[in-house]
This record gives C-alpha cells, sequence and structure tokens, in this order.
C-alpha cells in the first residue's frame, strides 16, 4: 500500500478580517505520512488551533505565503468539501449542531461523498457497520437517530466525532483537543477509536495539552508550537519532558497567551 503524504511548507498565515494584525502562523513545516501518529503542543494562542483550520481549509484565514499538499498537489485553492474528498478529516474542538439531519444520515452521506455515484455504500452494509462501531464506542443505539449533537453532553460530542472519524477512514485526521472535557472512562473509549485505526492507510495530527492523551494514543512525533512556528521535534519523550518541565526551556520561553 503506498503511503500518503501530507506536506506543510513555510506556512505563513493570518485572519482574513484583520489584513494589519500580525502573522498567527510563520513559517511552518511539518510533513505527516499515512502510518504516523503526530501530536501537536504547545501554549494556548500560538496557532495550533489555526493550523488544523487552515489544512481544512476554513476561509476565515488566509494563506500569504508557503503551500499545503497531498502527496504534491496544493490543497490552497481547494474549498473545505475538496479537501475531505481527498481524505482530510477535522475534529473540532467545539463540534456544531445540526438540526433535521440525524447522524446517520449525516454520516452516510460524507462517506457516499468521496465515493462514485456508481459505488455508493449499501444501506444495510452502512447500517452494519454502524451498529457495530457504536458498540465499539460503547454509545446507545439512538444516537444514531438523533440529530448532529444537538442536546449532546460535551463527551458525547467527541464520541461523536470519533464515530465519524471511523466511519469516514479519512487518510489523515486532524483533532484538535479531542481529550478537552472528557473523564477517564470517555477518554479510554475516544482513545480506543482513534487507536483502532492505526495503520498504514490512516495518518493523524492530534493537538493536546497533556500528557495522558498521549498514554492512550501513543504518538510517534512530537510537535513543539511557540508564536506560530514549530520550534521542536521528538519523539513520545519529549510530551514526558514537557508534563514535568513546561515550556520555559524551550528557546528562552513560552509564555501563555
Amino acid at each position: 500500500m503506498a503511503v500518503t503524504t501530507l506536506e506543510i511548507t513555510d506556512l505563513h498565515v493570518k485572519v482574513k478580517a484583520e489584513p494589519t494584525h500580525p502573522e498567527i502562523l510563520r513559517g511552518v513545516n511539518l510533513v505527516v505520512h499515512t502510518g504516523e501518529i503526530h501530536a501537536l503542543m504547545g501554549p494556548n494562542g500560538n496557532g495550533k488551533s489555526t493550523l488544523a483550520e487552515t489544512i481544512m481549509g476554513n476561509p476565515a484565514y488566509e494563506v500569504t505565503q508557503g503551500d499545503i499538499r497531498i502527496d504534491g498537489q496544493s490543497l490552497l485553492d481547494m474549498p473545505v468539501d475538496a479537501r475531505a474528498r481527498l481524505g482530510l478529516f477535522l475534529g473540532m474542538q467545539y463540534p456544531a449542531e445540526i438540526a433535521g439531519v440525524t447522524n446517520a444520515e449525516f454520516i452516510r452521506a460524507a462517506i457516499n461523498a468521496r465515493r462514485a455515484d456508481d459505488d455508493q455504500v449499501p444501506i444495510m452494509q452502512f447500517l452494519k457497520e454502524l451498529d457495530a462501531t457504536m458498540a465499539t464506542l460503547e454509545m446507545p443505539e439512538d444516537m444514531a437517530d438523533r440529530y448532529l449533537n444537538q442536546g449532546f453532553s460535551g463527551g458525547e460530542k467527541k464520541r461523536n466525532e470519533i464515530l465519524q472519524l471511523m466511519m469516514i477512514k479519512p487518510h489523515f485526521a486532524l483533532l484538535d483537543e479531542i481529550d478537552s472535557g472528557l473523564d477517564i472512562d470517555a477518554l479510554r473509549i475516544v482513545s480506543k477509536g482513534v487507536n483502532s485505526l492505526r495503520g498504514p492507510e490512516f495518518g493523524s495530527l492530534i493537538i493536546t495539552h497533556y500528557q495522558r492523551l498521549l498514554d492512550y494514543i501513543v504518538p510517534d512525533f512530537v510537535h513543539v508550537m511557540k508564536d506560530g512556528e514549530i520550534i521542536e521535534t521528538g519523539g513520545a519523550d519529549l510530551a514526558k519532558e514537557l508534563e514535568k518541565t513546561g515550556y520555559e526551556h524551550l528557546k528562552g520561553g513560552v509564555g501563555n497567551a
């Protein structure tokens, strides 16, 4: 199976509505291959979520320099749906609520959007896999028929995002603080879902502040972001070191933003 590569090169980004404000990202370089799990850490306000949103194509952000490519193909002129069809998935800190669309309907539509018109997933096959995946995530059956994220607790929303991830099976998942607000049982279950996808056809960039998530999803690489740049890269032990020492010792120290 061929490796798929997500490559970010010299990426500079600013908020489109604030053209006179300083850039948020100031030359990010990062390469993620399928088969790899990358963790992105660093204090608040230093560009981690902006990086994920920009990769996915959030129109609120403007790329002023650099490129984002999948297997050499630039994504910069692609809308969000085209990037999703290429195999990108964004798990957000605060998933949106959509009234009138059930979880099952949304997930099946997302799967079929990546398939040819004559290769749509059969409904019975879809429902069988959906039931099995929900069981893995210890989700009640009625969540499939509830409107997307409407009335869900924070933990239910996070499990629901991992359900979508497991069903859609993208090449790359950008997971922004999926551990936020989760108790230890929910964290274990969400991590089990992500780990179930590990393999040669799946890669992930996981944004987190805490080592506890990385005890469950052990990364191949850990990156630290400061002031819109990646300033240090290491293995899983780097996250453990940061848990003990914080960020102050890195390149002259980092203050909370």
